[in-house]
């Protein structure tokens, strides 16, 4: 039974889901959340899979005799965390991983005390060699790369992971011949964290199945009780949730609310400036920004509910008017996902069709996988919005995630005022079109729920 088979077979234990249900996981039972034995089964198993096919193919892509990731206890590297044995909390000591592409297959070693599960080889014993280093370099002069990446970038953190005297230890060992061999692995860190694997994505959608029903959850009468419930209410109980649930958040939630009887509806007063004690009543439009952590991938989700009047069945048109331009911005951004652009290429023609069609849009999207805000290219930050030097200048690749992050700022006849709709919802990017990982808001949550 191949690797892949073996995730066929993982997945339909673990979670009773046919092909057709997946794409509309929203609309059948919640997921099982698995035992941590399990998840470490499934995570090992994605692991092997990712080293055995990805890493070849980004090898090559970016033309790399030798990629080598050194990291020491509790001051990892970010790319070398995501490599380690899921029961590993953290690298041993001082860890090397080295990839070795000798133009028919990349050999994989571990210059370190141990081997690294049964993903990596230890290629050390201290006992012939007490040098580690000295060891790394026979390593090297053995198969006597053309270049040697390391993982440093002036431009993503998540590239920059090796340190400054680890830099200098190994510098300093390599013999003078090899010092100008060695090169930038930013794009094979970049391309290793955010490519997601076929197996991956065939689960994502559960993962953010299950965020979507803890905001659902959180976001009505179970939860809120007009005049008494505050958002701050809301927010803990979404951590606590979360812990019930056996599950970690990446950020804490902020809930937030914008009313008639309030003016400022700016970007910061929404998040950063909210009062600590904000009581929901009846009429507010609630915004959640939310996300979880299951089986090493992150979500990231923003979704909006409105509390009914006395009499009321629905949200005032003027609001669900605004949901709608909301997501016509969305189609607006996901379309304009081509091979190939930049970051920057996508915001600026995104906003400029937006703005053609008589939207006033905020574009602040993002990669999302491994790390919440994820390595790839940035497509806007909210106070960027004519474009973003350095990390809006990286291509979209295929097999990526990016959380699809905005706001359409609208007109509500019923409050005669500006509102902010604020979305997020995960989305993958296939190479040819992107497709929402767990669908996307399109309707208000309503409290009481009708």
């Amino acid at each position: 039974m191949n690797i892949f088979t073996k995730f066929a077979l993982l997945i339909s234990i673990y979670f009773l889901f046919s092909p057709n249900q997946i794409v509309s996981a929203q609309q059948t039972a919640p997921p099982k959340i698995l035992s941590m034995q399990e998840r470490a089964n499934v995570m090992n198993n994605w692991l092997e899979y990712r080293l055995d096919n990805t890493i070849p193919d980004l090898m090559q892509r970016e033309d790399i005799d030798m990629w080598i990731i050194i990291a020491r206890e509790y001051n990892e590297d970010p790319v070398i965390k995501t490599m380690l044995p899921a029961t590993w909390q953290s690298a041993r000591r001082r860890t090397i991983l080295v990839f070795s592409d000798n133009g028919k297959e990349v050999e994989r070693m571990a210059v370190a005390r141990y081997d690294i599960g049964k993903f990596f080889k230890t290629a050390w014993d201290k006992n012939e060699e007490p040098n580690q280093w000295k060891r790394l370099v026979d390593i090297i002069k053995e198969r006597d790369p053309n270049n040697i990446a390391l993982n440093y970038s002036p431009t993503f953190a998540l590239a920059d992971g090796i340190s400054h005297s680890e830099y200098e230890a190994f510098t300093s060992a390599l013999p003078e011949r090899y010092q100008n061999r060695i090169v930038s692995g930013e794009k094979l860190a970049i391309g290793w964290l955010e490519t997601r694997t076929e197996p991956e994505i065939q689960v994502y959608p559960m993962i953010c199945h299950i965020a979507h029903d803890i905001i659902a959850e959180g976001f009505s009468e179970k939860v809120i009780q007009p005049g008494i419930t505050t958002t701050k209410d809301v927010e803990w109980w979404y951590r606590e949730r979360i812990r019930d649930l056996n599950l970690t958040a990446w950020f804490h939630p902020s809930v937030s609310v914008q009313r008639a009887a309030e003016s400022d509806t700016s970007f910061l007063a929404n998040f950063s400036k909210r009062p600590a004690e904000n009581i929901i009543r009846p009429g507010d439009l609630l915004h959640v920004d939310f996300g979880i952590t299951y089986l090493g991938l992150n979500t990231d989700t923003q979704q909006h509910a409105y509390v009914l009047k006395a009499g009321e069945t629905e949200a005032p048109k003027g609001l669900q008017n605004a949901l709608e331009t909301g997501n016509q911005l969305q189609d607006i951004l996901t379309n304009n996902f081509k091979k190939g652009l930049t970051g920057n290429k996508i915001l600026s023609k995104s906003r400029e069709e937006a703005i053609n069609q008589n939207i006033e849009p905020s574009i602040y999207t993002h990669p999302i996988g491994y790390h919440g805000h994820g390595a790839g290219p940035t497509i806007g930050l909210w106070d960027q919005q004519d474009g973003v030097p350095g990390k809006g200048d990286y291509p979209l690749y295929a097999n990526t995630a990016h959380s699809i992050e905005l706001n359409a700022t609208v007109n509500i006849p019923e409050w005669d005022k500006e509102i902010r709709i604020m979305l997020e919802e995960d989305a993958f990017f296939d190479g040819d079109s992107v497709r929402y990982i767990d669908s996307r808001q399109t309707q208000l949550w309503l409290i009481p729920r009708q």
